[in-house]
């Protein structure tokens, strides 16, 4: 499955391209493909189902249409309204999975995405947020910068010193995610705001992508993608996909890429802080 979306917005500060493409596919392995993503603007986002609990695919679609619901179209929106559609998202989950959980269990996605939200003084941020390891990359055009920080026991151990991250993607507990969607009554993302400045490109996935692919990988694919022409965010998606499948495809594979544009092209490097909103929490982003 491929999409595409292709949006420009008015901003005080100029004016935005918005040009979006995303891909997914239920890998090699799996019989149903349990991830689900939104490709239209503000809102870009990435849910992968628990795999091992039930309904897992009913789980993230929930959240893709808790903000395709929630959140307008047209225009930047807010932090608030972000914060709003993953309380109302983890609401949904769970409303769904008590509905029969004591026959099947209880349901659980991750999420992780972008908007592009306004400020009070009328400027425009990116806001990134994530829970569980899906995971939000920056590329330069060189390189590919892992901006989330995965919510995961071997992510623990790697922090901790416990392990090396080559020893992680080895690990028996490397699927054993410590944050989702659905699993408590209340959910805590982790936020980092990024200013809107010059030509940015994001990659937002499930961890099927990155199980098969490393960054540099991942670079690469972009790399080549506009290299050879053709680089349009829907080849760029759909060719990370087939990637990751072709490598083995072990579990569901979800890839959105965003090209954003601003008039400012001679601004400096936008960098993820969670400074700048003081309803942000001080969480600490993936350099």
């Amino acid at each position: 499955m491929v999409a595409t979306d292709h949006s420009v917005m008015t901003l005080p500060t100029g004016v935005v391209s918005l040009a979006v493409g995303a891909a997914t596919d239920i890998g090699t392995v799996r019989r149903v493909n349990e991830d689900s993503f939104v490709a239209a603007a503000p809102v870009f986002l990435v849910a992968d189902g628990m795999g091992g609990h039930a309904r897992g695919d009913r789980a993230s679609q929930a959240v893709a249409r808790v903000f395709t619901e929630s959140i307008g179209r047209g225009g930047p929106t807010t932090v608030e309204a972000v914060f709003s559609a993953i309380r109302a998202a983890n609401l949904a989950v769970r409303d769904d999975s008590a509905q029969d959980a004591a026959e099947v269990g209880l349901s659980g996605t991750t999420l992780t995405g972008v908007a592009l939200v306004h400020t009070a003084d009328g400027g425009a941020n990116w806001l990134v947020f994530n829970i569980g390891d899906s995971r939000v990359y920056a590329w330069d055009g060189r390189a590919v910068r892992q901006i989330t920080v995965d919510h995961s026991v071997v992510q623990e151990m790697v922090d901790a010193g416990m392990i090396t991250a080559e020893d992680a993607e080895r690990h028996p507990e490397r699927n054993v995610i410590t944050r989702a969607i659905g699993a408590n009554d209340l959910v805590e993302p982790d936020v980092w705001l990024m200013p809107a400045i010059g030509r940015q490109v994001f990659v937002i996935c499930s961890d099927g992508l990155t199980k098969e692919l490393s960054d540099l990988e991942i670079a690469q694919v972009l790399a080549d993608t506009a290299q050879d022409g053709d680089g349009s965010v829907d080849a760029s998606a759909e060719r990370l996909v087939q990637q990751a499948v072709a490598h083995g495809g072990r579990d569901n594979v979800t890839a959105v890429v965003l090209d954003a544009r601003m008039p400012q092209d001679d601004e400096p490097e936008a960098s993820a802080s969670p400074a700048g909103a003081a309803d942000l929490d001080d969480t600490q982003p993936r350099r």
